[in-house]
């Protein structure tokens, strides 16, 4: 990033869409570095603070959008998050989190501003399967909040999580968000199947959740597990209903996935259903 960039497009006094050396078009943050420039003018590197690749045409066009219809002030929070995340995360982020968070948190605020809430039926869940992004979710839900003097309700930490996690494993929110909704239909099929009521922040329940997103993450990376065909004999004699119920779970998500699941996650299954028992 020592070469001087050419401005291509002043989008405020903030944020430019520059090309460097090789033409590439990237979106270069600093503190006014788009004041009073016209295309073809020319920014050096040192006076930049952030600079996005944004190699999707698409994502650069939303991202665009976004810092032309949004507060100077806001953009500049939003990419000071990101920056924290990246730093708690200790990895690189996916460009899309530069679109996908920003435009979610205006509209969080936008939200609140109109005192709409929208609930998050998978704030636990989403706390136990992903306890480090949880954790930098609501430092960033803090800084936003002391940032702007408002209150955003905790739903939006379990929504600020996914985006990061998202963003670390390169996986859609479409998919972990699908995966989500799985888990909650599991643990209410559970419920009916055994007449109980799971206590969501029992040590039990943290541990069937755990182990149902290693289960979904082995199965959609085509790992193989090792048969446990005399343990399953043994689970299947001593407590017909719970191995019973781990097929019935198996089952559900082998629809949801369309894959196939391996006959040993009926035993460990087994195991975490009779602990809830």
């Amino acid at each position: 990033m020592n070469s001087p960039f050419h401005i291509k497009k002043t989008l405020n006094n903030n944020a430019v869409v520059a090309t460097d050396a090789s033409s590439m078009e990237l979106i270069l943050i600093g503190k006014g570095i788009g004041f009073g420039k016209v295309k073809g003018d020319v920014i050096e590197a040192n006076v930049i603070d952030k600079l996005y690749i944004l190699t999707s045409e698409k994502e650069q066009e939303q991202y665009v959008s976004l810092v032309r219809s949004l507060d100077e002030s806001f953009i500049e929070l939003l990419n000071d998050v990101i920056t924290h995340i990246e730093k708690r995360m200790q990895t690189t982020l996916n460009e899309h989190i530069h679109v996908a968070l920003t435009d979610h948190m205006a509209f969080a605020v936008k939200r609140l501003e109109q005192g709409m809430d929208i609930r998050n039926p998978f704030l636990l869940e989403t706390q136990t399967l992903y306890p480090k992004e949880f954790t930098v979710a609501e430092e960033v839900i803090e800084e936003i909040n002391q940032a702007l003097g408002i209150h955003l309700p905790d739903g939006e930490i379990g929504f600020v999580a996914l985006h990061i996690h998202s963003a670390v494993t390169n996986r859609s929110l479409s998919d972990i968000n699908q995966h989500s909704r799985l888990i909650n239909r599991l643990a209410e099929l559970i419920e009916e199947s055994l007449e109980i009521k799971l206590d969501r922040k029992s040590i039990n329940y943290l541990r069937l959740v755990r182990h149902l997103r290693h289960t979904i993450e082995r199965v959609e990376a085509g790992e193989k597990v090792d048969k446990q065909e005399k343990l399953a004999k043994v689970l299947k004699e001593e407590y017909p209903l719970c191995y019973n119920l781990a097929w019935k779970l198996i089952k559900v998500m082998q629809n949801t996935l369309n894959k196939p699941i391996p006959e040993a996650e009926a035993v460990y299954l087994t195991m975490h259903l009779q602990r809830l028992t």
